[in-house]
């Protein structure tokens, strides 16, 4: 189903593909509340060369807004609380708030605001925005697969989609680690992000 723009359409094509607008689509438009309680945002980075580390951030929020007619149109925003990290390892998530690496204190907040869409063919997505860490920007390409749609059992429109994006630590000023005596470091510069959204649609405002 394509929710965004095709990405390098010819314009003819593009002309012709606008006419005609599939109901389904259209029924999505609107805005939508990322829920928390179903979502989650995680990542995934190599420690000391041998094994990966996961964690997650429990404390985010966010909006959506789909446009079915234009789907050009399309826009996510997402705020994530620096705090809530948790890798499973106290001592190491206090560590991770600390100057050394986020500085949650100086900077509580990590947020994406997306600028373009795009379909790469059947649900698979591309949604490119600015990532800001640390009071500094970088853009970053997210890789998604639309889910699809329910209708929960309390009366909610849901729309559901995964995710992920790799990035480099240090474009973002994450700098900290720790030589290893067998050589190599601590921490790799490489950090895979993951996305887990289930988001909530708007009720139409009353006439």
């Amino acid at each position: 189903m394509a929710l965004f723009n095709r990405k390098n359409q010819p314009a003819a094509e593009a002309a012709t593909a606008a006419l005609p607008v599939d109901p389904a689509l259209a029924a999505l438009t609107g805005d939508y509340t990322i829920d928390p309680a179903h979502s989650s945002i995680g990542f995934t980075v190599r420690h000391a060369m041998v094994t990966n580390v996961r964690g997650s951030f429990g404390g985010h929020e966010g909006t959506l807004h789909l446009d079915g007619a234009d789907p050009s149109r399309s826009t996510a925003s997402i705020d994530v609380s620096i705090e809530t990290i948790d890798t499973g390892i106290a001592d190491r998530d206090g560590h991770l708030r600390s100057a050394d690496f986020f500085d949650a204190e100086k900077f509580p907040q990590m947020t994406f605001r997306s600028t373009q869409a795009e379909q790469l063919g059947g649900d698979a997505y591309r949604i490119t925005g600015d990532l800001t860490i640390k009071d500094v920007t970088k853009p970053l390409a997210i890789d998604l697969e639309f889910n699809g749609t329910a209708t929960d059992p309390y009366g909610n429109e849901r729309v559901g989609f995964e995710g992920s994006a790799t990035i480099l630590r240090s474009d973002w000023g994450l700098t900290w680690n720790a030589a290893l005596e067998t050589g190599g470091v601590m921490v790799s510069d490489k950090v895979k992000l993951t996305f887990d959204i289930s988001a909530i649609k708007a009720a139409a405002p009353q006439a």
